[in-house]
């Protein structure tokens, strides 16, 4: 049965950074594409970032040359690094896998907040 644990959220200051992972088990086949996903209160989730099996990338437009995403495919994790965050950062942020069907993480608190 394939799990994704992600780990890394927090509160940070404007300004801050935060990196967020993503590890699956329970699997022995790498995925092709992963993706952070982030949902505010009141707000639908929203796309963050997305990276495919041969490292494509695309980014939301409000995240587009703060954040990255990475993946290492030989540990099936994903990582998101956030720099420059600022307030409407804030949410929870959600990691999704594609395999033979989608799989979503718990989700992890980020709040950016002075």
């Amino acid at each position: 049965q394939v799990q994704l644990v992600e780990s890394g959220g927090g509160l940070v200051q404007p300004g801050g950074s935060l990196r967020l992972s993503c590890a699956a088990s329970g699997t022995p086949f790498s995925f092709s594409a992963m993706a952070w996903y982030r949902q505010a209160p009141g707000n639908q989730r929203e796309l963050v970032a997305a990276i495919t099996d041969d490292g494509s990338t695309n980014y939301a437009e409000s995240v587009e040359g703060r954040f990255t995403i990475s993946r290492h495919n030989y540990k099936n994790t994903v990582y998101l690094q956030m720099n420059s965050l600022k307030p409407e950062d804030t949410a929870v942020y959600y990691c999704k896998f594609v395999l033979d069907k989608e799989y979503w993480g718990q989700g992890t608190q980020v709040t950016v907040s002075a």
